[in-house]
C-alpha cells in the first residue's frame, strides 16, 4: 500500500504574489464597458471604474495588473491617453477588429483602476512602433519627482 506524508512544517519557497497578477488589453469589451465606463453608460461606476468589476478584482486580490496588453500595446502610443479626454487621438485598434479607439482610458485611468483594486500597475511598453525614447519619456511622466518635461506635463494634466 502507498503512503503520502505531507509535512506542512517545511518549506520549499514562496509563490511570487504577481503570479497570480491580470492582463488588460484594449480586445473586444474587456476596457470599454469591462473596467471603464462613461456617466452616460447608466453603470454604477467610481471614476469611471465599474463597481462590480473593482469589487469582483479586489476579492479575488488581484496583486498586479498589466496594461495596455499584449498585441495592442505595440501599436498604443501612450501620449495619446493623456490630458483632457476631448483633446485625445483617436486611433484605429488594427490588432483587434479595426475599431476606433478614442484612448478615454490612459495612464491616469489606469493607474486608477490599480489604486481602487489596490493592485500594482505593469506598464508594457510599446516595442512594435515605439521607440526606447518614448518609453523613456512614459517612465518619466509616471515616476518623476522633481522638475522635468514629463514631470511637468503630468501635473499639468491633475496628478502631483
Amino acid at each position: 500500500m502507498a503512503h503520502i506524508v505531507v509535512n506542512t512544517k517545511k518549506s520549499k519557497g514562496t509563490i511570487n504574489k504577481n503570479i497570480y497578477g491580470q492582463f488588460a488589453e484594449h480586445l473586444g469589451r474587456c476596457i470599454y464597458e469591462g473596467v471603464f465606463v462613461k456617466e452616460e453608460d447608466g453603470i454604477p461606476n467610481v471614476n469611471g471604474m465599474r463597481c462590480d468589476v473593482v469589487n469582483a478584482l479586489k476579492n479575488i486580490k488581484v496583486p498586479v495588473i498589466r496594461w495596455p496588453g499584449g498585441c495592442f500595446a505595440d501599436t498604443y502610443h501612450w501620449m495619446d491617453g493623456i490630458g483632457p479626454e476631448a483633446n485625445r487621438k483617436k486611433i484605429v485598434n488594427t490588432n483587434w477588429g479595426g475599431v476606433t479607439e478614442d484612448n478615454s482610458f490612459g495612464t491616469h485611468e489606469f493607474l486608477e483602476l490599480c489604486k481602487q483594486v489596490g493592485a500594482d500597475p505593469y506598464i508594457c511598453g510599446n516595442v512594435g512602433s515605439g521607440t526606447v525614447q518614448e518609453m523613456s519619456d512614459w517612465v518619466e511622466y509616471c515616476n518623476m519627482g522633481g522638475v522635468s518635461p514629463m514631470a511637468d506635463l503630468r501635473r499639468a494634466n491633475g496628478h502631483e
